[in-house]
């Protein structure tokens, strides 16, 4: 992925204004996510910011098939994306969360795939490989416990966790992650603290 011009524009302004709409309650410092929702451009429009959400602990199977939770990824922010082998805009949407999983490794943020309800691995597998994902993890939520507990009522749905991994913004429907737009906002957040 190649960062523009446009794209060190774009994180240039959103970290100033980031650090100026903090405020502080309690000595720990709050997000004001206006400046963040003024960054707001293209596919990102649809992105929703909100008040940090309770941390939800509901397990999901890891790749290696042992239950896990959001613990896992506690002190980063965390961009956790629910899918399905079924599902026509995953596979459009699935090669830019790739492509931001890159561009953002070793940088404090991550990207998580979940397939919920009924995805067999070998048809995960496949879909993987037909639309070359080379970096995401292959996740389970067999059950639907996750994304029920998670309010998700459709797919694809995007969640944005922060280093609590609390919910902080959600984005329903496909987007392309690896925009400038998409770059600068997910920078501006990791930059604030």
């Amino acid at each position: 992925m190649k960062f523009s011009f446009k794209t060190l524009l774009y994180t240039a302004i959103a970290a100033g204004a980031i650090f100026v709409g903090l405020t502080f309650f309690d000595n720990e410092p709050r997000a004001d996510f206006s400046a963040l929702e003024a960054m707001r451009a293209g596919d990102m429009k649809k992105l929703n910011f909100s008040a940090p959400k309770p941390f939800v602990d509901t397990a999901f199977v890891g790749e290696d098939g042992q239950p896990m939770n959001f613990d896992a990824f506690k002190a980063q922010f965390t961009v956790v994306n629910f899918w399905a082998t079924w599902c026509a805009p995953c596979r459009k949407e699935m090669p830019t969360l790739d492509a931001l999983d890159k561009a953002f490794e070793g940088k404090g943020l991550d990207v998580v795939t979940i397939a919920t309800g009924r995805n067999p691995q070998p048809a995960i597998d496949k879909f993987f490989a037909d639309i070359d994902v080379q970096n995401l993890p292959k996740h389970l939520d067999p059950k639907q416990a996750l994304a029920r507990d998670m309010a998700v009522l459709g797919l694809p749905v995007t969640v944005v966790l922060d280093r609590d991994a609390r919910e902080i913004a959600r984005l329903t429907g496909d987007a392309h992650w690896d925009s400038p737009e998409a770059v600068a906002i997910l920078t501006a957040l990791i930059e604030r603290e």
